[in-house]
């Protein structure tokens, strides 16, 4: 009989974000000022690149390596945090571009968005209201909230800004 072990190993989630980049060094350095990322390793390969690195954000590890491909796409993430608003103040201080100011949502929750110095998306998000279906079905339609969502959905589009 088979041993059953836990689909993931302990500290890891179901699902694991990579991020493939240029400069991973560069990223997990990001990672540190701007979320207090801890690294929990990294193997570097012939010629120096990175081949494989990890780091944990608050309860989730985040994979990444240099890439070896000729076309670079960003990684999108999604980061919940206690404090929108200081998070994103850090990953500015720390070479981040505010893609979308923190914005209050119908759904109860502030995202603000970031686009960090390699490219790549973060969406921080901030739990500020525990609503039920009727309350979000309510506030979905009052204009604040409306408004809200059209700025967010205005602030992906071909303007975004080019990394650094």
């Amino acid at each position: 009989m088979a041993t059953q072990f836990p689909p993931a190993p302990e500290g890891y989630t179901t699902v694991t974000p990579w991020i493939v980049t240029k400069d991973t060094a560069g990223l997990l350095d990001f990672l540190k000022a701007a979320f207090d990322a801890e690294e929990l390793g990294r193997v570097e390969v012939e010629g120096g690149a990175i081949g494989h690195a990890e780091a944990r954000i608050g309860d989730s590890i985040v994979m990444m390596f240099d890439s070896p491909f000729p076309v670079e796409t960003p990684g999108l993430l999604r980061l919940y945090v206690a404090d929108a608003d200081a998070v994103i103040e850090r990953a500015v201080r720390a070479g981040a571009t505010v893609v979308t100011r923190p914005t209050e949502l119908f759904w109860g929750e502030k995202v603000g968005r970031l686009r960090d110095p390699l490219g790549n998306i973060w969406w921080v998000q901030e739990r500020v209201a525990d609503l039920s279906p009727e309350q979000i079905g309510e506030r979905a339609q009052d204009p604040k909230y409306t408004e809200a969502m059209t700025y967010l959905q205005s602030t992906l589009g071909p303007a975004l800004p080019a990394p650094r």
